[in-house]
């Protein structure tokens, strides 16, 4: 019976394994790979187009008498699909889980439009209003995290509560970062390699596990398409939106009550690679300060200070954010 039991073991793991094999090359869309709920598609307009936005919608695994709602946000080098465990958490604790792919990343189509993060809160808007959504905890990560907050601010009376975990922008990066063209940036997303993902992206952990390998995969999968021009060109417009429009300067007009949840060891800077003044590096990015910072400029803040957890909590040490996350929605 043991070795019975040891073999479905051994079965369920290579069958999880393969489940979350990447293809060698993905499309714009990332045709081909799998997202761990039903994705659907919201039309957004923008700049009088209308383009597919995907989004998973996921029930409450549980029956709840009026379940609240929360958006989960994903950063810039992210999609959807990495919000994988707390999908699954919070829709066991009772509420209602969507995850929108925002327009120029994931599974949404990549316009080359300019982008910014007031059409990218409306396309939210527009989006929940058209669910049936009219109040909503907004969990925003690293760019999610400038989205979630000009969000914030657009619709306070749509936004319930307000999470920002490790979000980037609590700095103006026009202040110390050199300037980048598009073009310059889109030149730059042209030479981009498997490894060089890789390395970036070991910077956003203390330690490498063999889990974080699916979100380098996604990423370098899209460099071996003929598609990989459009995504390239839709990351640069996206840099310079994150780029300029900084939201550290409106902080204090949040309404909503605010979690900001800060893993201790993160020293993201977007565009990090353009500085050469060593002295920069360690002035800036530093978000055991910018954490402190940013949570007394937000009228309703607490503060939580993870040890030891890099640039994303939810991933790093998954059920110290769970639990910090539920605490404050059941506030």
């Amino acid at each position: 019976m043991k070795n019975i039991n040891m073999l479905l073991l051994c079965f369920l793991l290579v069958w999880q394994v393969k489940a979350q094999q990447v293809p060698n090359s993905l499309n714009a869309t990332l045709e081909g790979y799998k997202y761990p709920y039903e994705v659907k598609y919201f039309e957004a307009e923008m700049e009088g187009q209308k383009y597919k936005m995907a989004y998973m919608d996921v029930a409450p695994a549980k029956q709840v008498q009026n379940p609240q709602t929360v958006i989960l946000l994903h950063g810039k080098n992210f999609m959807g699909a990495y919000w994988r465990q707390t999908i699954q958490f919070l829709s066991e604790n009772g509420f209602r889980v969507i995850v929108p792919d925002q327009v120029g990343f994931g599974k949404s189509e990549k316009p080359e439009v300019y982008y910014t993060f007031h059409q990218l809160a409306q396309n939210m808007q527009q989006f929940l209003k058209q669910l049936g959504v009219q109040q909503v905890a907004v969990v925003g990560h690293s760019m999610g995290g400038m989205l979630a907050t000009r969000f914030a601010l657009m619709y306070p009376e749509m936004t319930r509560k307000l999470v920002l975990e490790n979000p980037i922008g609590l700095e103006d990066y026009r202040l110390f970062v050199p300037y980048k063209s598009v073009q310059e940036q889109y030149q730059a997303e042209q030479k981009q390699t498997a490894q060089a993902i890789r390395n970036y992206h070991q910077t956003y952990y203390t330690s490498w596990k063999p889990a974080y390998d699916e979100w380098v995969q996604v990423p370098a999968a899209q460099i071996n398409h003929t598609d990989y021009p459009k995504v390239a060109k839709a990351s640069a417009l996206t840099y310079a939106m994150i780029y300029q429009q900084p939201v550290v300067y409106e902080f204090e007009k949040v309404q909503a009550p605010t979690l900001v949840v800060i893993g201790q060891e993160d020293r993201t800077i977007v565009g990090k690679g353009y500085i050469q003044d060593k002295q920069k590096l360690q002035e800036y990015g530093q978000y055991p300060q910018l954490g402190k910072r940013t949570a007394e400029a937000i009228p309703n803040a607490q503060l939580v200070e993870l040890q030891q957890v890099g640039h994303i909590p939810h991933l790093e040490a998954t059920q110290e954010f769970h639990k910090e996350l539920l605490r404050f929605l059941k506030q």
